[in-house]
């Protein structure tokens, strides 16, 4: 079943931007957890207020086990903070599991009796099809949605042989240490489906031709995406055609749901930024370094943030 995220209304951003004002040291028990956290190899930026200090762990998804980088690191720092911050999740009820049951074909199949070519232009149906062939796959009838992320998983493979993903190393050991975790938001299951099922064929769109970029710039991407995230080449992370595809893929490219998720993150961090000691929150790459991202808004709102160049 396909990863689905929630929907949640947020209230718009009400907290000072305390970074502006003139924050003291930090103490020597917030640096040690900030270099602890910084040896693990992950990239990550460091906003420090009048009361404490933020670090914002940049994740993708998906590392290959080959990625040098260290989780024991960000176990460790993990242990030493004061709380954690993890992604939104969406809280699934049985009534949405029997849902999904009984109407997952929407999910699948293009509606009615339509098939690619009622919504693609000839350009991206020749592609299509010539995909289809090389894979011995038939896309004609699949969604343009289920069709991409299993062009994805299946031609690039890149969620196979990976290591925990920075998010479930800190959240277990968070648990281990009993450090308070909180949510970016709990979404509710059926906002998430309902979004899901309203968005017409022309809405994935930019994600199938995303996919089929990446597929055809070839499995070596998965490796580059992987590189230079561990060297801290943000831009090129970014620009790489694996994780452009995920970012213009749902939830994040959908116009309700996806910039309502951006939002709650801000929403979560400036409020870190008002507590006292070390903030752990372990952030989407995508969402944090994108052009009007999170760090975008963040340095807008006038924090301090230290960390590689995102853009």
């Amino acid at each position: 079943m396909l990863r689905i995220v929630g929907l949640l209304g947020v209230a718009s951003l009400v907290i000072a931007p305390l970074a502006a004002q003139d924050a003291p040291a930090p103490t020597e028990s917030e640096n040690s957890i900030v270099v602890t956290a910084q040896r693990s190899g992950a990239p990550m930026w460091i906003v420090e207020t009048t009361t404490g200090t933020v670090i914002l762990v940049g994740e993708i998804r998906a590392i290959p086990k080959t990625t040098p980088w260290e989780p024991a690191r960000l176990e460790e720092a993990t242990r030493a903070a004061d709380r954690v911050i993890l992604g939104a999740r969406p809280k699934i009820s049985p009534g949405d599991i029997f849902r999904l049951m009984f109407s997952g074909g929407k999910l699948t199949k293009l509606p009615d009796k339509t098939v690619a070519g009622d919504y693609l232009d000839a350009g991206q149906l020749q592609r299509l099809e010539a995909l289809a062939a090389a894979h011995e796959e038939d896309y004609s009838r699949q969604s343009f949605l289920l069709t991409s992320f299993g062009m994805l998983r299946e031609e690039l493979r890149f969620n196979r042989d990976t290591a925990d993903d920075a998010s479930n190393v800190v959240k277990k050991a968070a648990e281990k240490a009993d450090v308070a975790i909180t949510r970016a938001a709990t979404l509710r299951g059926e906002d998430v489906i309902d979004n899901l099922f309203e968005a017409p064929p022309t809405a994935h769109i930019p994600c199938l031709v995303a996919a089929m970029d990446a597929v055809e710039a070839g499995p070596q991407i998965v490796e580059e995406r992987a590189t230079n995230w561990r060297r801290f080449k943000i831009p090129a992370v970014m620009n790489n055609p694996l994780e452009s595809a995920l970012g213009q893929c749902w939830p994040w490219a959908d116009e309700t749901l996806g910039s309502e998720l951006r939002t709650i993150w801000v929403d979560r961090i400036a409020e870190a930024s008002a507590a006292k000691g070390t903030t752990l929150a372990v952030v989407p790459l995508r969402v944090l370094a994108e052009s009007g991202g999170v760090l975008d808004q963040l340095e807008q709102r006038g924090f301090d943030i230290a960390g590689p160049p995102w853009k």
